[in-house]
């Protein structure tokens, strides 16, 4: 059983997450094939379940990370063809844009970080329940 609080939390970081989705389908996935078990991009009812993207987070207690709990941001490409570090950075910074631009926007209350670790990111500061 999750708190109600972080459910709402999750729901809107998801909406998030399937604009971002929407964005990165619309601008490179024509350039790679889809894995061939993947739908094709809008045919299911989560942005996550087809296309060439599946972007999202899940919540980490922070072990072992300088900033501590938060949620790990995971990008996948689901294609089986070599997609050059080059693209994959560019992807990257892409999403680390929209995320520092609509984090204040989606959540005005709130102070949020968005940290690049390695390939993920991490987003990280307020993110107690009390103000939902």
């Amino acid at each position: 059983m999750r708190h109600p609080k972080a459910e709402k939390f999750e729901l809107r970081l998801k909406k998030i997450f399937d604009e971002i989705d929407a964005h990165l389908e619309k601008k490179y996935g024509g350039r790679f094939p889809l894995h061939p078990a993947r739908a094709a991009p809008g045919t299911t009812a989560n942005p996550e379940s087809d296309g060439l993207f599946d972007i999202g987070a899940v919540f980490s207690p922070g072990f072992g990370s300088r900033t501590g709990p938060g949620y790990v941001v995971d990008i996948n490409m689901v294609t089986l063809a070599h997609i050059p570090q080059s693209v994959r950075e560019e992807i990257a910074r892409e999403v680390e844009h929209y995320l520092r631009k609509e984090l204040p926007r989606v959540f005005p209350d709130r102070k949020l970080n968005v940290v690049r670790e390695g390939r993920r990111f991490r987003i990280s500061g307020d993110l107690s329940l009390g103000t939902l």
